[in-house]
């Protein structure tokens, strides 16, 4: 195996061979911008993906697809016919090259021509084949039929978005999925996740493998608060206008300006309502706004918090007398407050902030003589660059240089920088290697967004660290859904939802333990002299230094990136904020919510304006901020290996968010057209009828798309043949989407009179995508399907007991995660690990760790 060379990318020289649509293009184009030469190969007459809309001029061509451009930035590409012997030949001869073939045909197609895992290993032995399912290789749904909009119904995602109810409390709209290919987003990012860590341990090991994705699996697990409301409290969440689903009604968070779009003043609406209040009232007085929030009563957070409301309609008055466009969000934010402008994503565009960052770049188009604006790199980094100069191919344009690139064998890297031996290798609990034993990361994360990350890696094998401190505790330790008072067997036994009881402890939230699962947990006092010696000395001892504090902490705590790389060359540091620290604003707080806004993704949820933007009912880049973090972890990672050399990531919620938004941003630059809601549509991959329609019982809802001739009949023959379908008007997609207004209202009318469940098994049987749009009781009690993939596992919890938590969503042959980590548990009790750190890494004694104890420095 020869050597790859290695710039300046963090995949340079690794070869992917993708086979597949909208499964698994967006991880091609995640591993094309980390360096990856992905090689597209499409049948003769191109990907299907390449009819999907929008197109260049809105001439519809396989070469001038935006969604193709999109998605497939960064590749190259070639056509080949596997139903003949030239083709498989062709195929057999790059895969002998490659190092990862990504592979979403259908079931059984690659083994049906002699190109599957079995057949490809014995020519290339430390192959890594990725499988990317709609519902997973096996299982009663396995052979289910998925679109975006089914993965969103049955994850869980459609049913936490959508509107409010009515007075009433009936829900009189369904709920409404998230646009723009999200569920493919979510099943990419675990889908990178997975392979990077496969990589680094192929490369310490030569063992190749073989994983295999679900898309349903990974959706499930996207949720936020649902799934342990329900598991811990038996609570279900409702969903609301343009904020968190909730167990019932909350404050509203959109402000409407004066030109009819909206503000987010989150931090002051939800999130902070004790600490924002001087900055509220002093704004509302500037302006002379304040109303009777002037009465000293108003002081009082035991009076103001139960009548925030009030508060709300007050600041709704002040949004209401500016136009959007007038940055009274931007005077908030630099008074310390997280307000954010719902912004459609083209709007970022002009923003000084992310040309600083480079979060837009240029990509030309040498066949049509112009470049166009293109989302660019997620994060920002000096020592490593994200590649994104390469358009979209065009239909077969690389046959012949990839055949001559590629050569006989893959590349390969050389190990140059080995993981520490830290004991004997340990095997998991399900009796195999953990992918990345030996790695050492000091985690000083906040709330999800960066704590996911340390999650993930220590279900891959790593030694994880939490580091903090009952002075500034992760804000997660405060979340309300609490174990209850009698445990486990209280939860078991209760019929109805259960009493959510006083916090106690540090230990008791059920959300901070999922989210921490298979960590150490370290008290430091970093106010402390010796808190910060103990730091330095954790931090030289490391690969990997996780933090998600306020833009600037890092620095003014005298740890900075130089000096990190003092106390440890090789470090890995990745750093994640709302906005990022470089840039023009500065220190700046942001976290879900508003980054979602910011970046475009609350707009892009709900029906067509006038209706408001319905918003992601939950923090969304919470959970892509822990990918985010994630895979620049496992990429940095895998260039150390190879280069030796340590990386710092500066990362933004919002850049991530930015990567969502898919091609509304390349839209505006080819056609000029802003973005435009359109409810659970979909104008992009035609079909009709395509929707969540109502099923019979309160708020019970399935969603249906349909997308051929085929389907459509089947779908009608389901239903019982109606007589208004055969009405000429519905005879064609051209005619349905003609009339897609009046064929929802007759489908539900036909829908609503049918059990959810049967009526989804009966379409799915007839060939027709469908899914129940499902609660998180729905997903833990009766999917079938997440049950068989075992989507949850029992794991202990030293104050708490035994609890079921949330397991990886990608199989491994070889290297299975296991979400306990290393330390079998749930996430950590307060400091429950100080002493075993202090002694087994850093060398304490017993009276040393005493004394640090009784002088409050752990």
């Amino acid at each position: 195996m020869s050597q790859a060379s290695f710039s300046g990318t963090y995949l340079e020289g690794l070869r992917v061979l993708e086979l597949g649509n909208e499964l698994c293009e967006y991880a091609g184009k995640l591993l094309a911008g980390l360096g990856a030469d992905v090689v597209k190969v499409e049948p003769q007459d191109g990907e299907q993906t390449r009819q999907y809309g929008p197109f260049y001029l809105d001439q519809q061509d396989p070469n001038q697809s935006l969604y193709f451009w999109h998605y497939n930035l960064g590749k190259r590409g070639v056509a080949l016919d596997l139903d003949s012997e030239g083709g498989r030949k062709d195929f057999l001869a790059l895969s002998n090259a490659a190092d990862v073939v990504l592979d979403a045909r259908p079931a059984g197609y690659m083994a049906a021509r002699g190109l599957d895992y079995e057949s490809l290993v014995e020519h290339n032995p430390d192959l890594i084949y990725v499988r990317v399912t709609p519902f997973g290789a096996d299982g009663p749904w396995s052979t289910f039929a998925g679109s975006d909009l089914v993965h969103l119904a049955l994850g869980g995602m459609a049913m936490n978005s959508g509107y409010d109810p009515d007075p009433s409390l009936q829900y009189d709209t369904p709920p409404v999925a998230p646009q723009m290919w999200q569920a493919y987003h979510v099943a990419g990012e675990f889908t990178v996740i997975s392979l990077l860590t496969a990589l680094s341990y192929r490369l310490r090991t030569g063992k190749g493998q073989v994983l295999t994705a679900s898309v349903h699996q990974a959706n499930a697990a996207n949720t936020e608060l649902d799934i342990p409301n329900w598991v811990v409290l038996r609570r279900a969440q409702h969903r609301q206008t343009g904020r968190h689903s909730n167990e019932k009604l909350s404050v509203r968070t959109l402000a409407p300006t004066k030109d009819g779009r909206y503000l987010l003043p989150y931090g002051t609406y939800v999130r902070n309502f004790r600490n924002s209040w001087p900055t509220d009232i002093a704004k509302l007085r500037k302006y002379g706004m304040q109303a009777d929030l002037d009465d000293p009563k108003w002081e009082d957070p035991d009076y103001r918090i139960p009548n925030q409301w009030r508060v709300a309609d007050v600041i709704d008055k002040l949004v209401a007398r500016f136009t959007w466009n007038k940055e009274l969000w931007r005077e908030m934010l630099d008074a310390g407050l997280p307000w954010a402008p719902v912004r459609r994503p083209e709007e970022n565009l002009d923003d000084e902030h992310w040309k600083v960052r480079g979060s837009f770049t240029q990509v030309e188009h040498p066949e049509l003589g112009t470049s166009f604006t293109y989302v660019g790199a997620r994060w920002v980094s000096q020592q490593a660059s994200w590649k994104t100069d390469r358009r979209a191919p065009l239909l077969g344009e690389h046959n012949d240089e990839v055949a001559r690139d590629w050569g006989a064998a893959p590349l390969g890297h050389t190990l140059v920088h080995e993981l520490p031996a830290r004991g004997e290798a340990p095997l998991s609990k399900l009796g195999k290697p953990f992918a990345l034993a030996g790695l050492r990361v000091v985690d000083l994360s906040w709330m999800l967004a960066s704590a996911g990350a340390g999650r993930f890696l220590a279900s891959f094998g790593a030694e994880v660290i939490k580091v903090e401190h009952q002075s500034h505790l992760d804000g997660m330790r405060y979340t309300l859904v609490l174990y209850p008072e009698g445990g486990r067997a209280a939860r078991d036994a209760a019929t109805e939802p259960v009493d959510i009881r006083e916090q106690t402890s540090f230990n008791q939230s059920a959300n901070f333990m999922e989210i921490n699962a298979g960590k150490l947990a370290m008290s430091l006092n970093l106010k402390d002299g010796r808190g910060k010696k103990i730091l330095e000395d954790l931090i030289r001892d490391a690969d990997v230094v996780i933090e998600g504090y306020s833009p600037g902490t890092m620095e003014r705590m005298g740890f900075g990136y130089e000096r990190l790389k003092e106390l440890n060359p090789s470090i890995i540091y990745v750093q994640q904020s709302g906005l990022g620290q470089l840039g023009t604003y500065g220190r700046a707080k942001s976290f879900g919510p508003p980054a979602q806004a910011f970046s475009g993704l609350t707009e892009m949820s709900g029906f067509p304006s006038p209706w408001p933007p319905a918003g992601i009912g939950y923090s969304y880049l919470d959970w892509f901020g822990a990918y985010n973090m994630t895979t620049a972890i496992l990429a940095a990672l895998y260039r150390r290996s190879v280069t030796g050399e340590g990386t710092y990531v500066d990362a933004s919620q919002v850049e991530a968010g930015l990567y969502l938004t898919g091609t509304a941003v390349l839209d505006y630059s080819v056609n000029g057209r802003s973005w435009q809601r359109y409810g659970n549509r979909n104008p992009l991959k035609q079909a009709s009828p395509h929707g969540i329609y109502p099923a019979l019982g309160e708020d019970r809802w399935v969603a249906i798309s349909v997308f051929t001739e085929e389907e459509w009949k089947a779908a009608v023959d389901v239903l019982g043949n109606p007589d208004w379908a055969s009405d000429s008007r519905y005879a064609t997609l051209a005619g349905r989407l003609a009339n897609q207004d009046e064929l929802d209202r007759l489908l539900g009318s036909e829908t609503e009179k049918r059990d959810r469940y049967e009526l989804m098994y009966a379409l799915q049987a007839a060939g027709v995508p469908a899914g129940v749009a499902q609660d998180a009781q729905d997903r833990v009690e009766i999917d079938p399907q997440l049950a068989h993939l075992g989507w949850q596992i029992e794991l202990p919890q030293t104050e708490n007991g035994i609890w079921p938590v949330k397991t990886h969503p990608v199989r491994f042959s070889e290297t299975p995660p296991y979400t306990g980590g290393l330390m079998d548990r749930n996430g950590p009790n307060y400091g429950e690990d100080t002493a075993d750190v202090l002694s087994r890494v850093l060398g304490y004694t017993d009276a040393e760790i005493d004394e640090l104890r009784r002088e409050e420095v752990i």
